[in-house]
């Protein structure tokens, strides 16, 4: 599974860390993302005020293409896999899909051009090669910790050095 993962995110990996930094809304980026005008583009207040409610409603939040049950695109259904694979079950889920507004709001809230996005806490973490990135790194469990979720690939580490 872990070899699927990485296959589908190689692609957008390479583009989204060309193109971004990894940014947090606590840096600012939300707030107008060093627009001159405030205001950030094609995004009014009203819309702004949905998506701080959605980013915060839930520990973890992702927007993607789908649902988690059916993903609609390969990139949604790795974050769904990876949340999936460190036992994350409870969290935030919009499919940018079934709401235009959403779909171009949170890509202007965050400054980030792609879809799926997560939030931890209602700070934007980033896309699925940021996600698979800490996966791969060790940095998802400790995150995860952070936010009082226990990964369960901990348990798995723990069984497989028990059978060794």
């Amino acid at each position: 599974m872990y070899s699927l993962l990485r296959i589908s995110c190689r692609t957008a990996a390479r583009r989204a860390l060309v193109q971004a930094p990894r940014r947090y809304l606590s840096e600012g980026v939300a707030g107008g993302g060093g627009d001159a005008g405030g205001e950030d583009e094609g995004m009014g207040g009203a819309t702004r005020q949905r998506l701080e409610g959605l980013v915060k409603k839930d520990k973890v939040v992702v927007f993607i293409k789908g649902t988690p049950a059916q993903p609609m695109c390969g990139f949604s259904n790795a974050v769904v896999q990876i949340l999936r694979m460190h036992g994350v079950e409870n969290y935030g889920s919009y499919n940018v899909l079934e709401d235009q507004e959403i779909r171009q709001g949170i890509k202007n809230y965050s400054n980030w051009p792609t879809i799926p996005q997560i939030y931890f806490d209602g700070e934007f973490v980033g896309g699925c090669d940021i996600l698979l990135q800490m996966h791969q790194n060790g940095d998802l469990v400790e995150e995860l910790k952070k936010l009082g979720i226990r990964s369960a690939l901990l348990d798995t580490e723990k069984e497989d050095k028990k059978i060794e």
